[in-house]
């Protein structure tokens, strides 16, 4: 076993300890630019170098790409090298009831930092900030780095995942974190950075102009509401509701969360017109004696 030593000694990094104690294994180390003490690896490097990635492979994500290798490996557990009688997957499956099984949870190939929620709801990681729910402001949370995402903790919960950013000094915002205060500021609405680029439906623009018309300030606030079921539902189940509510003429927030539960639920909706507080309400005149009279002469 190699022990952790002085510079210039071989070291072992807390990523390595980690990853050694969850998959309980014994390192080797080989010597620097010495590569006949791993001669296998070094060869099996060059072997998918060449096999796997040449010519270059094309791919529209990184999980895409993955497969396409995984599908390549799979195809290669099907080959029979020279020598032997069983293919390379037949030898392998031999080979894993002499190995111990794999812990239930895979190991978090990740950086894990702690930091502490600014005051406009960001989180510092890597020279770039990433926003939180506001309500977590000023508390001390667990920010943790994956190549392709980050994804910020604060407790057991999961509050935050964002794609990683490599940039420097940037900042990347999910608009869902910021409703709750807009629900409360409404006139920062259209200034506000973190809705900055926020592409929705077009039903949505139209759903405000609508409320906007009829109630005014508290249409705008209504509005933030009817956003605000992004917070638990998808866009396109919340699409479909304010596209139903325009189609029947239902403008309010309780119309757009019936509607939508209705279509989870999948049940008929059922709206009552008596709980649309802001509809024009009918003017009826009280009755007057002289009303009557009037109808004697018509006739």
């Amino acid at each position: 076993m190699a022990q952790i030593l002085g510079d210039g000694e071989r070291k072992k990094t807390r990523a390595f300890v980690e990853l050694q104690s969850h998959y309980l294994f014994a390192e080797r180390f080989g010597r620097p630019g010495k590569g006949n003490d791993k001669g296998a690896a070094e060869g099996l490097v060059g072997y998918a170098r060449r096999n796997f990635l040449v010519p270059i492979p094309r791919a529209n994500s990184w999980e895409e790409l993955n497969a396409q290798l995984l599908e390549r490996c799979r195809k290669r557990r099907e080959q029979q090298l020279w020598g032997h009688e069983e293919t390379i997957g037949e030898r392998f499956e031999r080979d894993r009831a002499a190995l111990l099984p794999l812990p239930v949870t895979p190991y978090e190939a990740c950086e894990k930092r702690t930091a502490k929620v600014s005051s406009l709801s960001l989180v510092r990681y890597r020279a770039n900030d990433y926003s939180v729910p506001t309500e977590y402001g000023h508390r001390q949370v667990l920010v943790k780095g994956y190549v392709h995402q980050v994804v910020i903790a604060c407790g057991s919960e999961v509050i935050a995942r964002h794609r990683r950013s490599y940039q420097r000094e940037d900042m990347i915002f999910e608009p869902r974190h910021y409703l709750a205060l807009l629900e409360e500021k409404t006139r920062a609405l259209d200034q506000a950075a973190p809705l900055a680029g926020w592409e929705l439906p077009e039903c949505f623009a139209q759903l405000r102009r609508l409320l906007e018309a009829r109630l005014g300030k508290q249409g705008k606030r209504e509005y933030v509401q009817v956003l605000r079921l992004l917070e638990t539902f998808s866009l396109p189940e919340v699409t479909y509701a304010i596209e139903d509510a325009l189609r029947l003429g239902t403008i309010s927030l309780d119309a757009v969360k019936h509607l939508l539960l209705c279509r989870i639920e999948r049940r008929p909706p059922r709206l009552d017109l008596m709980q649309y507080p802001h509809l024009p309400l009918p003017q009826v005149q009280t009755t007057q004696a002289a009303d009557y009279m009037a109808l004697l002469e018509v006739n």
